[in-house]
Protein backbone atom coordinates (compact mmCIF):
# COMPACT_ATOMS: atom_id res chain seq x y z
CA UNK A 1 0.00 0.00 0.00
CA UNK A 2 2.85 2.37 0.79
CA UNK A 3 4.48 1.63 -2.59
CA UNK A 4 1.21 2.18 -4.46
CA UNK A 5 0.55 5.45 -2.65
CA UNK A 6 4.11 6.67 -3.30
CA UNK A 7 3.87 5.83 -7.03
CA UNK A 8 0.54 7.63 -7.37
CA UNK A 9 1.83 10.67 -5.50
CA UNK A 10 5.05 10.79 -7.56
CA UNK A 11 3.13 10.48 -10.84
CA UNK A 12 0.82 13.37 -9.93
CA UNK A 13 3.71 15.59 -8.89
CA UNK A 14 5.62 14.66 -12.05
CA UNK A 15 2.70 15.69 -14.29
CA UNK A 16 2.35 19.01 -12.48
CA UNK A 17 6.10 19.61 -12.77
CA UNK A 18 5.99 18.83 -16.49
CA UNK A 19 3.16 21.31 -17.03
CA UNK A 20 5.19 23.91 -15.14
CA UNK A 21 8.55 23.32 -16.82
CA UNK A 22 7.20 22.84 -20.36
CA UNK A 23 6.56 26.55 -21.15
CA UNK A 24 9.55 27.69 -19.09
CA UNK A 25 12.33 25.45 -20.43
CA UNK A 26 10.81 23.54 -23.37
CA UNK A 27 10.69 26.48 -25.79
CA UNK A 28 13.70 28.63 -26.77
CA UNK A 29 13.74 31.76 -28.91
CA UNK A 30 16.00 31.46 -31.98
CA UNK A 31 17.94 34.24 -33.70
CA UNK A 32 15.34 34.73 -36.45
CA UNK A 33 12.54 35.14 -33.88
CA UNK A 34 11.39 31.56 -34.34
CA UNK A 35 10.94 28.99 -31.61
CA UNK A 36 13.01 25.89 -31.03
CA UNK A 37 11.53 23.00 -29.08
CA UNK A 38 13.71 21.51 -26.35
CA UNK A 39 11.33 18.93 -24.96
CA UNK A 40 14.08 16.83 -23.38
CA UNK A 41 14.77 19.56 -20.80
CA UNK A 42 11.29 19.74 -19.18
CA UNK A 43 10.93 15.93 -19.28
CA UNK A 44 14.32 15.55 -17.59
CA UNK A 45 13.43 18.06 -14.88
CA UNK A 46 9.99 16.52 -14.35
CA UNK A 47 11.59 13.08 -14.09
CA UNK A 48 13.98 14.34 -11.43
CA UNK A 49 11.11 15.87 -9.49
CA UNK A 50 9.05 12.67 -9.79
CA UNK A 51 11.95 10.50 -8.63
CA UNK A 52 12.62 12.75 -5.65
CA UNK A 53 8.95 12.80 -4.72
CA UNK A 54 8.75 9.00 -4.92
CA UNK A 55 11.77 8.55 -2.65
CA UNK A 56 10.42 11.12 -0.20
CA UNK A 57 6.88 9.67 -0.13
CA UNK A 58 7.99 6.06 0.22
CA UNK A 59 10.63 6.81 2.85
CA UNK A 60 8.18 8.86 4.88
CA UNK A 61 6.11 5.73 5.62
CA UNK A 62 8.97 3.69 7.04
CA UNK A 63 9.39 3.22 10.76
CA UNK A 64 12.73 5.00 11.04
CA UNK A 65 11.55 8.01 9.05
CA UNK A 66 8.46 8.39 11.26
CA UNK A 67 10.66 8.30 14.34
CA UNK A 68 12.95 10.91 12.78
CA UNK A 69 10.00 13.21 12.03
CA UNK A 70 8.79 12.86 15.62
CA UNK A 71 12.21 13.78 16.95
CA UNK A 72 12.40 16.74 14.57
CA UNK A 73 9.01 18.07 15.67
CA UNK A 74 9.87 17.53 19.32
CA UNK A 75 13.17 19.35 18.88
CA UNK A 76 11.41 22.24 17.12
CA UNK A 77 9.09 22.76 20.09
CA UNK A 78 11.74 22.32 22.75
CA UNK A 79 13.57 25.46 23.97
CA UNK A 80 17.07 25.56 22.53
CA UNK A 81 20.00 27.55 23.73
CA UNK A 82 22.38 28.16 20.86
CA UNK A 83 24.83 30.39 22.69
CA UNK A 84 26.14 28.81 25.86
CA UNK A 85 27.81 30.68 28.72
CA UNK A 86 30.87 30.92 26.44
CA UNK A 87 28.84 33.10 24.07
CA UNK A 88 30.97 36.16 24.79
CA UNK A 89 34.05 34.39 23.48
CA UNK A 90 32.16 33.10 20.45
CA UNK A 91 30.87 36.59 19.64
CA UNK A 92 34.36 38.05 20.09
CA UNK A 93 35.87 35.49 17.69
CA UNK A 94 33.15 36.17 15.12
CA UNK A 95 33.68 39.93 15.49
CA UNK A 96 37.44 39.62 14.93
CA UNK A 97 36.83 37.29 11.98
CA UNK A 98 34.47 39.86 10.44
CA UNK A 99 37.06 42.61 10.83
CA UNK A 100 39.86 40.54 9.26
CA UNK A 101 37.76 39.03 6.45
CA UNK A 102 37.91 41.93 3.90
CA UNK A 103 41.72 41.87 3.81
CA UNK A 104 41.65 38.26 2.57
CA UNK A 105 39.14 38.76 -0.26
CA UNK A 106 39.42 39.93 -3.84
CA UNK A 107 37.46 42.93 -5.11
CA UNK A 108 34.71 40.59 -6.32
CA UNK A 109 34.56 38.91 -2.94
CA UNK A 110 34.49 42.30 -1.21
CA UNK A 111 31.59 43.43 -3.39
CA UNK A 112 29.68 40.28 -2.54
CA UNK A 113 30.44 40.63 1.18
CA UNK A 114 29.27 44.26 1.20
CA UNK A 115 26.07 43.28 -0.62
CA UNK A 116 25.49 40.50 1.93
CA UNK A 117 25.85 42.98 4.81
CA UNK A 118 23.44 45.38 3.10
CA UNK A 119 20.83 42.62 2.90
CA UNK A 120 21.53 41.73 6.53
CA UNK A 121 20.71 45.34 7.42
CA UNK A 122 17.56 45.26 5.28
CA UNK A 123 16.48 41.97 6.83
CA UNK A 124 16.95 43.37 10.32
CA UNK A 125 14.81 46.38 9.43
CA UNK A 126 11.98 44.34 7.94
CA UNK A 127 12.23 41.89 10.84
CA UNK A 128 11.03 44.67 13.14
CA UNK A 129 7.91 45.25 11.05
CA UNK A 130 7.08 41.67 10.03
CA UNK A 131 8.83 39.45 12.55
CA UNK A 132 8.28 41.38 15.77
CA UNK A 133 5.23 43.55 15.12
CA UNK A 134 3.49 41.12 12.75
CA UNK A 135 2.73 43.75 10.08
CA UNK A 136 3.07 42.31 6.57
CA UNK A 137 5.03 44.86 4.52
CA UNK A 138 5.55 44.23 0.80
CA UNK A 139 6.87 47.70 0.01
CA UNK A 140 9.96 47.81 2.20
CA UNK A 141 12.12 48.53 -0.83
CA UNK A 142 10.65 52.06 -0.83
CA UNK A 143 12.63 53.00 2.29
CA UNK A 144 15.70 51.40 0.75
CA UNK A 145 15.25 53.69 -2.27
CA UNK A 146 14.63 56.74 -0.07
CA UNK A 147 17.95 56.21 1.69
CA UNK A 148 19.89 55.72 -1.54
CA UNK A 149 18.38 58.76 -3.27
CA UNK A 150 18.83 60.90 -0.15
CA UNK A 151 22.57 60.38 -0.39
CA UNK A 152 22.70 60.83 -4.17
CA UNK A 153 20.42 63.87 -4.44
CA UNK A 154 21.63 65.38 -1.18
CA UNK A 155 25.18 65.33 -2.45
CA UNK A 156 24.17 66.69 -5.85
CA UNK A 157 22.00 69.59 -4.66
CA UNK A 158 23.13 70.29 -1.07
CA UNK A 159 26.67 68.98 -0.88
CA UNK A 160 25.70 66.26 1.59
CA UNK A 161 28.58 63.95 2.43
CA UNK A 162 28.65 60.29 3.35
CA UNK A 163 28.66 60.77 7.14
CA UNK A 164 25.94 63.39 6.97
CA UNK A 165 23.80 61.27 4.64
CA UNK A 166 23.49 58.40 7.15
CA UNK A 167 21.50 60.31 9.85
CA UNK A 168 19.60 62.39 7.27
CA UNK A 169 18.56 59.30 5.29
CA UNK A 170 17.56 57.53 8.51
CA UNK A 171 15.39 60.50 9.55
CA UNK A 172 13.71 60.90 6.13
CA UNK A 173 13.06 57.15 5.83
CA UNK A 174 11.60 57.09 9.36
CA UNK A 175 9.32 59.99 8.40
CA UNK A 176 8.20 58.05 5.32
CA UNK A 177 7.53 55.06 7.57
CA UNK A 178 5.28 57.19 9.78
CA UNK A 179 3.48 58.54 6.69
CA UNK A 180 2.90 54.97 5.52
CA UNK A 181 1.77 53.91 8.99
CA UNK A 182 -1.07 56.39 9.35
CA UNK A 183 -3.23 55.13 6.41
CA UNK A 184 -2.81 51.47 7.40
CA UNK A 185 -3.59 51.71 11.12
CA UNK A 186 -6.85 49.79 10.72
CA UNK A 187 -5.67 47.32 8.09
CA UNK A 188 -4.53 43.75 8.68
CA UNK A 189 -3.21 40.81 6.71
CA UNK A 190 -3.72 40.86 2.96
CA UNK A 191 -5.16 44.38 2.92
CA UNK A 192 -2.08 45.72 4.68
CA UNK A 193 0.17 43.87 2.25
CA UNK A 194 -1.63 45.39 -0.77
CA UNK A 195 -1.36 48.93 0.59
CA UNK A 196 2.33 48.61 1.40
CA UNK A 197 2.94 47.07 -2.02
CA UNK A 198 1.24 50.09 -3.57
CA UNK A 199 3.38 52.44 -1.49
CA UNK A 200 6.56 50.79 -2.78
CA UNK A 201 5.37 51.13 -6.38
CA UNK A 202 4.41 54.77 -5.83
CA UNK A 203 7.92 55.60 -4.66
CA UNK A 204 9.43 53.79 -7.64
CA UNK A 205 7.15 55.58 -10.11
CA UNK A 206 7.96 58.96 -8.56
CA UNK A 207 11.67 58.26 -8.95
CA UNK A 208 11.10 57.17 -12.55
CA UNK A 209 8.87 60.05 -13.68
CA UNK A 210 10.29 63.03 -11.75
CA UNK A 211 13.03 63.43 -14.32
CA UNK A 212 13.92 67.04 -13.42
CA UNK A 213 15.05 66.02 -9.93
CA UNK A 214 15.83 62.30 -9.88
CA UNK A 215 17.01 61.89 -13.47
CA UNK A 216 14.23 59.40 -14.16
CA UNK A 217 15.22 56.10 -15.77
CA UNK A 218 18.67 57.52 -16.50
CA UNK A 219 19.43 57.53 -12.80
CA UNK A 220 21.70 59.83 -10.84
CA UNK A 221 25.40 59.83 -10.08
CA UNK A 222 26.35 59.30 -6.44
CA UNK A 223 28.89 61.81 -5.04
CA UNK A 224 32.48 60.69 -4.74
CA UNK A 225 33.04 58.93 -1.45
CA UNK A 226 34.99 61.38 0.70
CA UNK A 227 35.79 60.84 4.38
CA UNK A 228 37.46 63.58 6.45
CA UNK A 229 38.82 65.14 3.26
CA UNK A 230 40.27 61.88 1.91
CA UNK A 231 39.10 60.31 -1.35
CA UNK A 232 39.45 56.74 -2.53
CA UNK A 233 40.04 57.60 -6.20
CA UNK A 234 43.30 57.69 -8.13
CA UNK A 235 43.08 61.46 -8.52
CA UNK A 236 41.07 63.96 -6.46
CA UNK A 237 37.61 64.65 -7.89
CA UNK A 238 35.85 66.54 -5.10
CA UNK A 239 38.60 68.79 -3.80
CA UNK A 240 39.96 66.24 -1.34
CA UNK A 241 43.23 64.37 -1.08
CA UNK A 242 43.57 60.81 -2.42
CA UNK A 243 44.20 58.58 0.56
CA UNK A 244 46.97 56.59 -1.15
CA UNK A 245 48.94 59.81 -1.74
CA UNK A 246 48.54 60.84 1.88
CA UNK A 247 49.70 57.43 3.13
CA UNK A 248 52.44 57.19 0.50
CA UNK A 249 51.29 53.81 -0.85
CA UNK A 250 50.31 52.55 -4.28
CA UNK A 251 46.74 53.12 -5.44
CA UNK A 252 44.28 50.25 -5.15
CA UNK A 253 40.53 50.05 -5.64
CA UNK A 254 40.39 47.77 -2.62
CA UNK A 255 40.82 50.74 -0.25
CA UNK A 256 37.31 51.98 -0.98
CA UNK A 257 35.80 48.54 -0.51
CA UNK A 258 37.71 48.02 2.73
CA UNK A 259 36.36 51.26 4.13
CA UNK A 260 32.76 50.53 3.12
CA UNK A 261 32.91 46.98 4.45
CA UNK A 262 34.38 47.94 7.83
CA UNK A 263 31.94 50.81 8.42
CA UNK A 264 28.99 48.69 7.29
CA UNK A 265 30.13 45.76 9.45
CA UNK A 266 30.30 47.99 12.53
CA UNK A 267 26.86 49.45 11.74
CA UNK A 268 25.38 45.96 11.39
CA UNK A 269 26.92 44.86 14.69
CA UNK A 270 25.57 47.97 16.42
CA UNK A 271 22.13 47.40 14.91
CA UNK A 272 22.07 43.77 16.08
CA UNK A 273 23.00 44.90 19.60
CA UNK A 274 20.33 47.62 19.62
CA UNK A 275 17.58 45.35 18.28
CA UNK A 276 18.35 42.63 20.82
CA UNK A 277 18.10 45.24 23.57
CA UNK A 278 14.87 46.63 22.16
CA UNK A 279 13.22 43.21 22.39
CA UNK A 280 13.68 43.28 26.16
CA UNK A 281 12.39 46.83 26.53
CA UNK A 282 8.68 47.74 26.77
CA UNK A 283 8.57 48.80 23.12
CA UNK A 284 9.81 45.37 22.02
CA UNK A 285 7.29 43.60 24.25
CA UNK A 286 4.58 45.86 22.81
CA UNK A 287 5.56 44.84 19.26
CA UNK A 288 5.28 41.16 20.16
CA UNK A 289 1.96 41.73 21.95
CA UNK A 290 0.61 43.45 18.83
CA UNK A 291 1.78 40.55 16.70
CA UNK A 292 0.08 37.95 18.85
CA UNK A 293 -3.32 39.64 19.41
CA UNK A 294 -4.24 43.27 18.85
CA UNK A 295 -7.39 43.00 20.96
CA UNK A 296 -5.45 41.61 23.89
CA UNK A 297 -2.87 44.34 23.27
CA UNK A 298 -5.58 46.98 23.68
CA UNK A 299 -6.91 45.29 26.83
CA UNK A 300 -3.45 45.61 28.41
CA UNK A 301 -3.54 49.37 27.92
CA UNK A 302 -1.11 49.41 24.99
CA UNK A 303 -1.95 51.90 22.25
CA UNK A 304 -1.73 50.03 18.91
CA UNK A 305 -1.38 53.32 17.02
CA UNK A 306 1.92 54.28 18.62
CA UNK A 307 3.15 50.68 18.49
CA UNK A 308 2.49 50.36 14.75
CA UNK A 309 3.99 53.75 13.97
CA UNK A 310 7.09 52.99 16.02
CA UNK A 311 7.55 49.66 14.19
CA UNK A 312 7.14 51.23 10.75
CA UNK A 313 9.45 54.15 11.55
CA UNK A 314 12.15 52.00 13.18
CA UNK A 315 12.17 49.48 10.35
CA UNK A 316 12.16 52.24 7.72
CA UNK A 317 15.08 53.94 9.45
CA UNK A 318 17.21 50.79 9.16
CA UNK A 319 16.20 50.43 5.50
CA UNK A 320 17.21 54.04 4.81
CA UNK A 321 20.67 53.48 6.30
CA UNK A 322 21.09 50.39 4.10
CA UNK A 323 20.18 52.51 1.07
CA UNK A 324 23.03 54.93 1.81
CA UNK A 325 25.58 52.11 1.80
CA UNK A 326 24.09 50.67 -1.39
CA UNK A 327 24.44 54.03 -3.15
CA UNK A 328 28.00 54.44 -1.86
CA UNK A 329 28.91 50.98 -3.12
CA UNK A 330 27.36 51.32 -6.56
CA UNK A 331 28.36 54.91 -7.35
CA UNK A 332 25.28 55.19 -9.57
CA UNK A 333 21.63 54.38 -8.89
CA UNK A 334 18.40 54.28 -10.88
CA UNK A 335 14.84 53.08 -10.15
CA UNK A 336 15.44 49.61 -11.62
CA UNK A 337 17.39 48.70 -8.48
CA UNK A 338 14.29 49.13 -6.30
CA UNK A 339 11.64 46.85 -7.77
CA UNK A 340 9.14 44.57 -6.06
CA UNK A 341 11.57 41.68 -6.45
CA UNK A 342 13.82 43.34 -3.85
CA UNK A 343 10.94 43.54 -1.36
CA UNK A 344 10.12 39.88 -2.00
CA UNK A 345 13.76 38.91 -1.47
CA UNK A 346 13.98 40.83 1.80
CA UNK A 347 10.72 39.24 2.98
CA UNK A 348 12.11 35.80 2.03
CA UNK A 349 15.16 36.55 4.20
CA UNK A 350 12.94 37.26 7.20
CA UNK A 351 10.69 34.22 6.65
CA UNK A 352 13.48 31.74 5.92
CA UNK A 353 15.63 33.03 8.75
CA UNK A 354 12.83 32.82 11.28
CA UNK A 355 10.37 35.62 11.90
CA UNK A 356 11.56 37.60 14.90
CA UNK A 357 14.93 35.83 15.11
CA UNK A 358 17.91 38.16 14.69
CA UNK A 359 20.49 35.40 14.24
CA UNK A 360 18.23 33.60 11.75
CA UNK A 361 17.80 36.75 9.65
CA UNK A 362 21.58 37.27 9.55
CA UNK A 363 22.19 33.68 8.41
CA UNK A 364 19.39 33.80 5.82
CA UNK A 365 20.64 37.10 4.36
CA UNK A 366 24.14 35.70 3.96
CA UNK A 367 22.88 32.44 2.40
CA UNK A 368 20.42 34.09 -0.01
CA UNK A 369 23.08 36.58 -1.11
CA UNK A 370 25.87 34.06 -1.62
CA UNK A 371 23.74 31.25 -3.07
CA UNK A 372 23.05 32.98 -6.43
CA UNK A 373 26.78 33.62 -6.78
CA UNK A 374 27.57 29.97 -6.09
CA UNK A 375 24.96 28.89 -8.64
CA UNK A 376 26.24 31.31 -11.28
CA UNK A 377 27.77 28.39 -13.19
CA UNK A 378 24.23 27.02 -13.65
CA UNK A 379 22.78 30.34 -14.82
CA UNK A 380 20.18 28.65 -17.01
CA UNK A 381 18.68 26.75 -14.08
CA UNK A 382 19.75 29.05 -11.26
CA UNK A 383 16.27 30.39 -10.48
CA UNK A 384 14.79 26.87 -10.57
CA UNK A 385 17.44 25.55 -8.21
CA UNK A 386 17.10 28.61 -6.01
CA UNK A 387 13.32 28.16 -5.75
CA UNK A 388 13.65 24.43 -5.15
CA UNK A 389 16.07 24.96 -2.28
CA UNK A 390 13.67 27.49 -0.74
CA UNK A 391 10.80 25.00 -0.99
CA UNK A 392 12.90 22.26 0.63
CA UNK A 393 13.89 24.70 3.35
CA UNK A 394 10.29 25.55 4.16
CA UNK A 395 9.38 21.84 4.22
CA UNK A 396 12.29 20.96 6.47
CA UNK A 397 12.21 24.02 8.73
CA UNK A 398 8.80 25.71 8.31
CA UNK A 399 9.61 28.23 11.04
CA UNK A 400 12.90 29.26 9.50
CA UNK A 401 16.56 28.55 10.15
CA UNK A 402 16.27 29.57 13.78
CA UNK A 403 12.76 29.90 15.13
CA UNK A 404 11.97 32.60 17.66
CA UNK A 405 12.37 31.34 21.22
CA UNK A 406 10.30 32.91 23.96
CA UNK A 407 11.73 33.35 27.41
CA UNK A 408 10.39 30.94 30.01
CA UNK A 409 10.16 31.62 33.72
CA UNK A 410 10.02 28.85 36.26
CA UNK A 411 8.44 29.51 39.63
CA UNK A 412 10.13 28.64 42.86
CA UNK A 413 9.30 25.22 44.26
Amino acid sequence: MHLKHALKDALLVGVLALLLFLPMTGIALAENYSFNARLHVPFLLAGMVMLGRFIFSYALHTYHSRQWVKRLIHREDRPRFILRPQRHWILLILFIFGLVLPFTLSNYGLNTAILALIYVLLGLGLNIVVGLAGLLDLGFVAFYAVGAYTFALGGQYFGLGFWGAIPVAAAIAALCGVLLGFPVLRLHGDYLAIVTLGFGEIIRLILTNWIEVTGGPNGVQVPTLQVFGFEFTRIAKAGGVPIHEYLGVAYSTAYRYWFLYLVLFLVVCAMIFVLNRLRSLPIGRAWEALREDEIACRSLGINPVTVKLSAFSMGAMVGGVAGVFFAAQQGFINPTSFTFFESALILAIVVLGGMGSTLGVVLAAIVLTLLPEVLREFSQYRIVLFGGLMVLMMVWRPRGFISLQRRQFEGAA
